[in-house]
């Protein structure tokens, strides 16, 4: 059975650190390999234990994980990504601590685009698992940091009022 599709992350992730991260080889083999969903989670795994740091590799099992309806595992790992990004990034990782002011979130070429994206993704794993209040919650902070909708969270939002009806 075919597994779900594999996709590194928008290139605008890969910062400056990030160019000659060793997991980027290994992520590129995942996506010529979606179609064995072992495989390619194996391949997944491994980049991950090749650099625990790299932000693609959490967006690619995320995403891997999220396309298998395997939720839980999703929301580990998004949270486990947005950790990392907001550690890098010189921010709180506890969503209710960040403001506007906490970090540039219109940059589009750093962690904190990263976390943006990954906030939108929780809260699409949360409506999924039936937390329509936590992913409302997530939204909102989202709405907040990132005013202009660059990540697409109002997607989300639509999607949760539709869910809803």
């Amino acid at each position: 059975m075919p597994g779900p599709a594999i996709d590194p992350g928008p290139r605008e992730f890969l910062f400056a650190e990030q160019a000659a991260s060793p997991a980027l080889p290994v992520l590129k083999q995942a996506m010529l390999h979606y179609d064995d969903g072992e495989f390619a989670e194996r391949l997944l795994w491994r980049a991950h234990s090749l650099d625990r740091e790299c932000l693609h590799v959490y967006f690619a099992l995320y995403k891997f994980f999220f396309y298998g309806k395997q939720f839980d595992a999703a929301e580990r790992i998004v949270r486990t990504g947005l950790a990392i990004a907001a550690q890098r990034g010189g921010f709180s990782e506890r969503i209710d601590q960040l403001t506007p002011r906490s970090a540039d979130w219109s940059s589009v070429h750093g962690a904190q685009h990263f976390f943006l994206f990954s906030l939108k993704a929780l809260a699409f794993i949360r409506l999924r698992q039936g937390d329509r209040e936590d992913c409302d919650r997530i939204l909102a902070k989202l709405r907040e940091l990132d005013a202009d909708d660059s990540v697409g969270g109002s997607v989300i939002g639509e999607l949760a009022r539709a869910d809803a009806m």
